[in-house]
């Protein structure tokens, strides 16, 4: 019960780091926005939480906007703003239709004109107007998700495929001013990865992104093809990009709170980034080899992994990465493994991510299931519920990343 409590604990102050309230009024605050018109387009998880920042600050001088986030992620009126919530992980057309409002309001724009563009994790998602059909579009994103392909590779392929993304809405802005605010999803904080750069000059080709169709084998028509194979916007002078919030926060904060509770930290990394099934087997493996330590010890990892999903389960990585150390961490003694999403949700699921630690092996065959069976169905939500091993949270307002702590108590 002491681990979970410090599972528990390390969560809640970690996420509390990266809120993006005050980072967002930080990044605003003395900002001369001169005399023309001011409107705001937040997008992502936690757009909701940095547009009600930003009007408190900009309170009176905005002349409209929009809020874009994922369904139940909004918490009320922002007044002056149109609030929409749409799908994620694949856009619907709820997305859709508020990416036009979007657009809409941001026309015509005048040079001495500000639009103040807050862009948080999941905005690739939930600000789309696609080039192609919205059925194949909705295709072309479930190939992305289930073929095991990074965040990186993802956003390649489907900001060609976009009106909006890849620098293509700072161009329809133009020449208006854009002041993107960002809250970094993305390993490494690379500005055109971030919800696919909708305000930025992209750094890759579309020989890259055809090279990656190829890798993963998607389905294309012609006029999709035809569109990852057109060029994307190279001058937006007109931009000011400024990151507020990355994974590197969230481990550093990880790690604060760990010692705090008698824990000696070891940073692993903030670029965990390969299948979430080999992560926790690598970390479980961690454990194992450090059973024999006569201090507490917690190794702290921050990134997104990914999953091959081949199965017909529910789950998200995070709850994959953790049930994939169950059967190492059987072996050890007051150890426990946990993943979570720092926006609150992993996956298309309620939980933020998963807890393992000595017993959930024996407790999953308790309940009648086999640990390789469910990975295999990629169904780590029902094996975890099924020894009390969800984590839930609840939408936090923020996304940058995942957090995954190991803790070896002693």
């Amino acid at each position: 019960m002491e681990l979970r409590h410090h599972c528990e604990t390390i969560i809640q102050q970690a996420i509390a780091s990266v809120m993006p309230g005050e980072a967002v009024k930080r990044a605003l605050q003395g900002k001369n926005w001169g005399n023309g018109r001011l409107y705001v387009v937040s997008i992502g998880k936690a757009a909701w939480s940095m547009a009600s920042a930003a009007m408190e600050l900009l309170r009176g001088r905005v002349e409209g906007g929009i809020v874009i986030t994922k369904y139940g992620h909004s918490r009320g009126d922002i007044p002056g703003l149109l609030i929409r919530e749409a799908g994620h992980p694949v856009p619907d057309r709820a997305g859709y239709a508020a990416t036009e409002e979007a657009l809409h309001m941001t026309e015509d724009l005048r040079p001495e004109d500000t639009v103040i563009f807050l862009v948080s994790g999941g905005g690739s998602a939930l600000f789309e107007v696609p080039m192609i059909s919205p059925e194949e579009m909705e295709s072309v994103n479930q190939q992305l998700i289930r073929c095991g392909a990074s965040i990186s590779e993802i956003n390649s392929v489907r900001k060609r495929l976009s009106r909006v993304k890849g620098g293509r809405f700072a161009e329809h802005c133009a020449p208006a001013r854009v002041f993107s605010v960002l809250l970094s999803d993305v390993l490494g904080d690379r500005l055109d990865v971030i919800a696919s750069g909708p305000a930025c000059v992209d750094t890759g080709s579309p020989e890259k992104a055809l090279q990656i169709v190829c890798k993963y084998g998607l389905h294309l028509s012609s006029e999709a093809a035809q569109c990852v194979r057109m060029p994307l916007p190279s001058n937006l002078h007109h931009v000011d990009n400024y990151i507020t919030g990355s994974v590197r926060q969230l481990c550093e904060a990880a790690s604060r709170t760990a010692e705090a509770l008698g824990y000696q930290p070891i940073f692993l990394t903030d670029r965990l980034c390969c299948e979430a099934r080999e992560a926790g087997v690598f970390l479980g493996s961690v454990a194992l080899s450090h059973q024999n330590t006569e201090r507490s010890l917690a190794f702290i990892c921050g990134g997104e992994t990914v999953v091959h999903v081949k199965g017909n389960g529910k789950g998200g990585r995070n709850q994959e990465l953790a049930l994939s150390a169950a059967a190492v961490l059987s072996q050890c003694r007051d150890t426990l493994l946990f993943s979570v999403g720092s926006d609150g949700t992993d996956g298309p699921t309620d939980a933020a991510g998963g807890a393992v630690d000595e017993h959930t092996l024996e407790r999953l065959a308790g309940a009648g299931m086999n640990l390789t069976e469910v990975l295999n169905r990629n169904d780590a939500y029902h094996g975890l519920k099924a020894v009390d091993g969800l984590i839930f949270t609840g939408p936090t307002g923020t996304n940058v990343n995942d957090l995954t702590v190991l803790l070896i108590r002693r």
